[in-house]
């Protein structure tokens, strides 16, 4: 019996040497939905792997890279020059590799009359030009508008692509990841706000059109949709090991199916 315990500890403790963590960290766009179904579906072929995955925006991501934390950072928008400056000063070397692409589209309430807007209005709404819905042809009442918080990639990438690099409106409420704000919109007939791709479907929302287009497949792969972005594992230097494979499951067809099912749109 001691020898046959004995034995079962020995491959136990086998096991576990063999064993590999992948921790990944960053982007709430790719963390909450992609990346999970992904790191489930790699888990069923190579059951020795596990896997830490942790969406707290982009700007944790990029941060756990420079500081050794994470073996994949996760991120809904490019380096910023000082987190490149910032790497380098560790000897860290921030590679970025394309993993699909995301549309934000804007999201209001199912019953909200509005069903477009033009680039313009949306500007105005966001940086706080205008503060009724009346001004961009709805119903009197007051925007409740709902963005993402200060570490999100998408934060920043709005900022770009939608507002001209211009400050939000002051009475713009931050919120931690795509599904706070489809369930704060859902809940507010007053409510406006953003959201990547995988979250268009959730109840209570609709998406209205930008300048007569919505987020589809087609106008988002042709770079026709305003707010068309790629997103991004980060590594430091050239994936290696087990980041490595499952970087390259990312990208493979099997991979890129998940990514369209989930709601992004894959890597040409």
């Amino acid at each position: 019996m001691k020898i046959t315990l004995a034995f079962f500890a020995l491959i136990a403790a086998t096991g576990n040497l063999f064993a590999q963590k992948l921790v990944i960290k960053g982007s709430d766009t790719l963390g909450a939905k992609l990346v999970p179904t992904l790191a489930e579906e790699y888990k069923a072929r190579h059951p020795g792997v596990s896997f830490e995955i942790a969406a707290e925006g982009s700007t944790t991501g990029i941060a756990a890279i420079i500081d050794g934390t994470a073996q994949i950072g996760m991120s809904s928008r490019h380096a910023k020059p000082t987190e490149i400056s910032a790497g380098q000063a560790k000897g860290v070397n921030l590679k970025d590799t394309t993993v699909a692409y995301d549309g934000m589209a804007v999201i209001v309430h199912a019953n909200n009359p509005i069903t477009q807007l033009t680039k313009r209005q949306v500007e105005q709404i966001f940086t706080g030009d205008v503060a009724d819905w009346s001004a961009v042809g709805g119903k009197a009442g007051k925007f409740s508008i709902y963005t993402r918080n200060t570490s999100s990639g998408t934060y920043s990438d709005w900022k770009d692509l939608a507002m001209k690099k211009r400050n939000y409106a002051p009475a713009s409420q931050k919120m931690a990841g795509n599904e706070q704000i489809t369930s704060e919109v859902a809940k507010n007939p007053s409510g406006i706000g953003y959201v990547g791709l995988a979250y268009i479907n959730d109840p209570g929302i609709k998406v209205v059109s930008i300048d007569g287009l919505l987020p589809n497949r087609a106008d988002i792969v042709a770079g026709n949709y305003p707010y068309s972005r790629p997103t991004f594992y980060y590594t430091n230097g050239e994936p290696t090991g087990e980041a490595a494979k499952f970087i390259a499951f990312t990208l493979s067809p099997d991979g890129q199916k998940i990514a369209e099912k989930v709601g992004f749109v894959s890597v040409p």
